[in-house]
């Protein structure tokens, strides 16, 4: 197996703002393995809330460059790297190589025999009111924006009313990024419901969301950061409705339906979303969309540019990935 680990940076049409972080560029790293004849891509970028960077996954993949050499399955990924950007890289390749040898789409491997285009949101950077009216109304192809909030005062509440004005045709989700308090929460989620959000992503911060165990919301709650693998679960319940689901968080597409399945096992509906990136990341987790409520795999939307045969996207509706770019 010849093994390629290099870093690929992707930096987006404007600035990029959520609750905790301004960003200019998705930085991601991408692996190649190939053999036979055959090669397998996947791209994975760092969860930065925990303390992953690029380098830090390139160094990861680095040090068991020797291992995947030597040949490794998507079931030993485990044992030599935890969930992560890093692991998520290597498990998209293997899934790739698999389709690749089989000549099969990785959906077939995965157990679903068809699919359907998606209805992704389109993600609205933090900004002022006006600002983010502005986008709002600019963005009149999209039928799904996602907005992105962070909890100063009632700001959050302004945000949404400006791009609902702005747009009364449009359906919104927002997402919190962990910046609400209890207060915020209470008092939020009944005027987001007049507005008509129809889902709001982790509202309170990673450990601190407590108070939403029995909290009847007029507006479904999704954990995000607090959902990364199967083994998260059980501190959602009762909390929250649904999961957002990230590759890059589980650690690759395998876990990434091991937790989709678990989830709906025990009641949770889906979401999949992306931590950014390219055409080459959003492939994979379009599985997973297949088995969602809420799509949010805009990446390629946000960057001033993408790999070639990039996912064909026409406003919101987004169609599956050929053959030539993955799986």
């Amino acid at each position: 197996m010849q093994v390629e680990i290099r870093r690929v940076d992707w930096p987006f049409a404007s600035e990029f703002r959520i609750a905790y972080k301004v960003s200019t560029q998705a930085e991601t790293v991408l692996v190649e393995m190939k053999d036979g004849g055959f090669t397998g891509r996947g791209e994975g970028m760092a969860v930065t809330y925990h303390g992953e960077t690029a380098d830090s996954l390139a160094a990861q993949l680095t040090a068991i460059k020797k291992e995947l050499t030597n040949g490794v399955s998507r079931e030993d990924l485990p044992k030599l790297l935890p969930a992560g950007g890093a692991r998520n890289a290597v498990d998209c390749a293997l899934w790739d190589l698999e389709a690749k040898r089989s000549g099969r789409r990785a959906w077939v491997l995965a157990g679903i025999e068809s699919v359907n285009p998606l209805i992704t949101a389109y993600t609205l950077s933090m900004d002022t009111p006006e600002a983010m009216s502005k986008a709002a109304a600019a963005g009149k192809s999209f039928s799904l924006l996602k907005v992105k909030l962070g909890g100063e005062g009632n700001l959050d509440i302004e945000r949404v009313k400006a791009i609902r004005q702005a747009r009364p045709d449009v359906r919104i989700i927002v997402d919190a990024n962990q910046s609400w308090n209890e207060r915020q929460v209470r008092e939020f989620t009944p005027v987001m419901a007049e507005l008509g959000v129809e889902l709001i992503e982790q509202p309170m911060a990673i450990g601190k969301d407590g108070p939403l165990a029995g909290f009847s919301s007029p507006v479904p709650l999704c954990a995000d950061e607090s959902c990364q693998t199967t083994e998260s679960l059980p501190a959602l319940l009762g909390k929250y409705q649904y999961i957002n689901i990230k590759l890059d968080k589980t650690g690759g597409l395998t876990e990434a339906l091991r937790l989709a399945r678990a989830a709906q096992a025990q009641g949770f509906k889906l979401m999949v979303g992306c931590m950014a990136g390219s055409s080459l990341s959003m492939a994979p987790a379009f599985i997973i969309g297949q088995l969602s409520t809420v799509v949010d795999l805009d990446g390629p939307l946000l960057a001033a540019s993408d790999v070639p045969n990039k996912i064909r996207y026409e406003g919101s509706r987004m169609f599956p990935p050929e053959v030539a770019l993955w799986g």
